[in-house]
């Protein structure tokens, strides 16, 4: 295993840089495509949230692999690799299984525990599986990772050490009320229609708002998700409309809740359009939450009178000193245990190829062999046949079943990959056979796809 990840996040480089350097999905995918094309990379897949950008990869040569992925970053990114390069952090082999299995568990997220990142992740495997570029071990690496952050929330009460980031952005708003108080009864407008808006006009719902307006560049998908919060069985009861962009400013002066999340590359809300809003508001005033990167809203909004922000760099403060919860600890041993099954899964999969070579060499030997004895005895029965050709099978059978189980027994401890060489060497196997079982191996060969592994 050679797997690479370069990245920066929330806890590498401050929420400045972060909006500058985020990557809109078309970047992504060019990245992806980029980081294949270099010659260290065989595999790559891209990890980019409001909080994270991180580019993974299995590479041939470790300093090669990190100079080459550090300019495709920055390339894509926009922001110059001088400046990138000091808050950029590098994991490789074992550290960056660990990295993400921790990503996956909430673990190193803004606000401990949430569980959005699992979608995120399910996506960044979703592109590499649309764009080809993730292969066997990105493959496994990412659908391992979400099935521990599964684990992780299942058997522990990590969820408690913290809510997602839009709960926690609202209780930053309430200011010590709670949620469900300050909510209750309140319009609320939410800008954009993807995960992380349906996440929040969900969340507004349950806490008790009146009524929410979804707006968004393309009206059927806000009316999608404004269909899906008035449906039987959806949280809260809550009346919903969508509206297009054009009619935000009208919606702003009548929402007490403001929740953005957009992919826009610019400002969505000035703070004009904002001041404009609270002087039709007649006084009331107007909680903001700025949930994109880069910002949807304009951060002059927080000196307005009457209006209250709070978005990702104010999350990234207020979580800084948010109470741990015991069940980090079980996670964290959750995450080395998965760690070290996923390395041992991975050494003893290094070897198969080479146990299959060495079993489909023995058996063609046994087909030639008794190929030269139907020459030499051509008067046996067919019977007789069967059972001379059984035999010598059994007789192989016995003599490979032990080494190549103790090959795999090995093979799976630290350092293991070296057995597979050995067995290479000592039954003189040819290295493009060996190459042909692991491309034909349906096991590895063949991409499970993020639906499958939810």
């Amino acid at each position: 295993m050679s797997l690479l990840v370069v990245g920066l996040s929330h806890r590498s480089a401050p929420v400045s840089v972060l909006e500058r350097a985020a990557l809109a999905r078309e970047t992504q995918a060019r990245l992806a495509h980029d980081a294949l094309a270099a010659e260290p990379a065989t595999e790559a897949a891209v990890l980019a949230t409001c909080n994270r950008i991180e580019l993974y990869a299995d590479v041939d040569k470790f300093h090669a692999g990190v100079a080459e992925l550090s300019t495709l970053l920055a390339r894509h990114s926009g922001v110059s690799l001088d400046e990138l390069t000091p808050y950029l952090y590098v994991h490789y082999e074992d550290r960056a299984v660990h990295h993400l299995f921790s990503v996956a568990c909430g673990l190193d997220s803004m606000v401990v525990g949430e569980g959005q990142i699992l979608g995120q992740i399910k996506d960044a495997l979703a592109l590499g599986q649309e764009l080809h570029t993730a292969g066997r071990l990105l493959n496994d690496l990412f659908q391992q990772a979400l099935r521990v952050g599964k684990r992780a929330h299942s058997e522990t009460g990590i969820d408690k050490a913290g809510q997602s980031l839009v709960t926690f952005g609202l209780e930053q708003l309430a200011d010590g009320t709670p949620v469900a108080d300050w909510a209750d009864g309140k319009r609320a407008l939410v800008i954009g229609a993807g995960s992380m808006s349906s996440l929040s006009a969900a969340t507004l719902a349950r806490a008790g708002v009146a009524h929410v307006a979804v707006a968004n560049r393309t009206l059927e998908r806000a009316e999608r998700l404004a269909r899906i919060l008035t449906e039987p069985g959806a949280p809260g009861a809550v009346t919903a409309t969508a509206v297009e962009m054009t009619a935000v400013p009208a919606e702003l002066a009548l929402a007490d809740i403001v929740v953005s999340c957009t992919g826009a590359t610019g400002l969505v809300l000035t703070a004009d359009v904002v001041q404009a809003a609270l002087a039709a508001r007649d006084g009331a005033g107007l909680a903001l939450l700025d949930l994109a990167m880069p910002r949807d809203i304009d951060a002059a909004a927080h000196r307005l009178d009457g209006a209250a922000l709070v978005d990702i760099e104010t999350l990234a403060e207020a979580s800084a000193d948010a109470p741990m919860a015991a069940d980090v600890d079980q996670v964290r041993t959750i995450v080395s245990d998965e760690v070290a099954a996923f390395g041992a899964a991975q050494r003893a999969a290094h070897i198969t190829p080479t146990v299959v070579a060495l079993r489909t060499m023995a058996a063609d030997v046994v087909t030639g062999e008794m190929a030269r004895l139907n020459g030499r005895l051509p008067d046996l029965d067919d019977k007789q046949r069967a059972e001379i050709t059984q035999t010598v099978r059994r007789v192989v059978d016995k003599l490979l079943h032990a080494p190549t189980v103790r090959v795999k027994e090995l093979a799976s401890t630290p350092g293991g990959a070296g057995y597979a060489d050995a067995l290479r060497e000592l039954f003189d196997l040819d290295p493009q056979a060996v190459a042909a079982v692991s491309k034909a191996d349906p096991q590895h060969g063949r991409p499970t796809t993020a639906r499958e592994s939810a």
